[in-house]
């Protein structure tokens, strides 16, 4: 490993803030977008990007590196189940393992009394391997081998189902075992104001309501046996939440009455996670990047991108293709409200969709992934290197490529933190710049990010670049290692512990 370099400490110049504030802002002071979007720094974060181990540790572990805490899944577990607590509700927690492949996290679920949702079967057996009850292990996976079916049945995990093909090889794999087979069936195409929400995923509720008696054969099958109804809605819409449940609800009731009575109703993921500072920030930048797109102000992206928006006939259309990075109502908030939210029963009564589903004597589950790592981690990459492009414009290469802090969005819209290496804290000896983060891949279009950044104090090779809040899906779920690069190593940190790290099992 090669020798630390040396940590500068932030300067306390204003008497007006605290130790913290002084941090936090110093932290902010080295980039930040030409439209500023200031993430959320949870308390942990700062206490590890202000101590001198940063730089050993990416040295030791490489570029880039996943740094993780703990500490926030478990205040988040406790916010949504004391919503759940204050409905009176049975609520069932899964932690979503495509969200973040660490197998630490499987363990912090098990302590948390929380349950496993897997969708591979590398995935699910890790997590058996890790001795977590198959009865707390559900199969939400997209695409179904039979050898995952086969490990599914065999050690008791429920299923959800997407499909005839899936549930003929189910039942088949069943018998062969003489095991029964634990499903839910996946539904989806509910109607909402007039509009059918179309989904890739599930059985159609019209094909389903066509007749609870098509399903006759399955209702009759001993190595099958329903045990709930789930269903997947893209985004994080309240509204279309209840409506889902609303038309759910009769099923459940039907099935009751055809001598299969459920245990669970299971509205997957989608719990809102607010990734910035201030809603202003949110709502200028969008403004400005539609006068940029219109060509009414300089660019703040690269090429004007449009990140999923188009310019046309003096008009921008189109949204962004970006999460929504500020959103009012989140987390167990959002959760309460969805809870809380008045539906029709078909005695023409209103009640909470808590109490509709309580009355069922069903338990309800969800598959958060975003939400439950909000707060958890964040990646860092090590400069290598500062030009000027002919364009006017700077070239900050990082040892990183795209696929490894980003999903299937054009953009992360949060402003990375920059650390340098060495120097002075006082005034910078190097001359201010503006440009954008490239990537190792050997493609033109190799960005790290599409926005346009500004570095007050500059930036040269050595310094670490730090993307924020990245756990949740950021980190893995696009994850390639083309041109033979190694893929990031993963560390975690305790929270009362900042100058130490531990390396994640799944790099062992």
């Amino acid at each position: 490993m090669s020798a630390p370099l040396p940590f500068i400490q932030p300067p306390a110049t204003d008497s007006q803030l605290g130790q913290h504030d002084r941090t936090v802002q110093w932290l902010r002071g080295g980039c930040c977008g030409v439209m500023p979007l200031e993430g959320v720094l949870a308390p942990w974060m700062v206490d590890v990007l202000s101590q001198p181990s940063i730089h050993p540790w990416v040295d030791q572990f490489e570029s880039p590196l996943n740094i993780m805490c703990e500490a926030p899944l478990e205040a988040n577990v406790r916010a949504l189940t004391a919503v759940a607590d204050d409905c009176d509700l049975d609520l069932q927690l899964h932690f979503a393992r495509k969200a973040n492949k660490c197998l630490r996290w499987i363990d912090a679920a098990k302590r948390l009394g929380i349950a496993i949702d897997v969708a591979s079967d590398i995935e699910l057996q890790q997590t058996l391997e890790r001795d977590v009850d198959p009865a707390k292990i559900i199969c939400t996976a997209a695409v179904k081998p039979t050898a995952l079916l086969y490990r599914c049945v065999a050690n008791g995990v429920t299923i959800v189902v997407d499909n005839a093909d899936e549930l003929t090889t189910i039942q088949s794999v069943a018998r062969g075992l003489a095991r029964t087979a634990k499903i839910a069936l996946r539904i989806s195409g509910f109607q909402h104001r007039g509009q059918k929400l179309s989904s890739r995923f599930g059985v159609d509720i019209d094909e389903f309501t066509s007749g609870v008696a098509s399903f006759s054969g399955l209702l009759a099958d001993p190595w099958v046996a329903i045990i709930g109804l789930h269903f997947h809605l893209d985004g994080s819409s309240i509204d279309q939440r209840v409506s889902a449940i609303q038309q759910i609800l009769p099923l459940v009731d039907a099935l009751h009455q055809h001598g299969r009575p459920l245990e669970f109703i299971d509205i997957g993921g989608g719990i809102p996670v607010r990734y910035l500072q201030r809603e202003d920030q949110w709502t200028h930048f969008q403004d400005e990047h539609e006068r940029s797109l219109l060509g009414h102000r300089d660019a703040i992206t690269f090429d004007r991108h449009g990140l999923g928006r188009i310019a046309g006939d003096g008009k921008v259309f189109g949204k962004l293709n970006s999460y929504p990075m500020y959103q009012d109502i989140v987390s167990a908030d959002w959760f309460s409200q969805l809870l809380n939210h008045k539906i029709a029963q078909s005695d023409a009564s209103d009640c909470s969709v808590a109490s509709a589903i309580r009355s069922r004597g069903l338990q309800l589950r969800c598959e958060p992934g975003r939400s439950l790592l909000d707060g958890c981690g964040m990646t860092i990459a090590r400069v290598e290197f500062c030009k000027k492009h002919a364009g006017g414009y700077a070239l900050i290469g990082l040892s990183m490529n795209r696929t490894q802090c980003r999903t299937t969005d054009d953009e992360f819209l949060i402003d990375p933190i920059l650390i340098s290496c060495a120097g002075d804290h006082g005034v910078s000896q190097l001359q201010a710049i503006e440009g954008f983060l490239v990537g190792a891949y050997c493609t033109e279009f190799e960005f790290l990010s599409l926005r346009r950044f500004h570095f007050p104090r500059g930036v040269k090779r050595g310094d670490l670049i730090v993307f924020l809040n990245t756990a949740g899906y950021q980190m893995h779920f696009m994850e390639s290692r083309s041109h033979q690069f190694p893929l990031a190593k993963n560390v975690f940190v305790d929270e009362h512990d900042p100058q130490h790290v531990h390396l994640d099992p799944i790099d062992r």
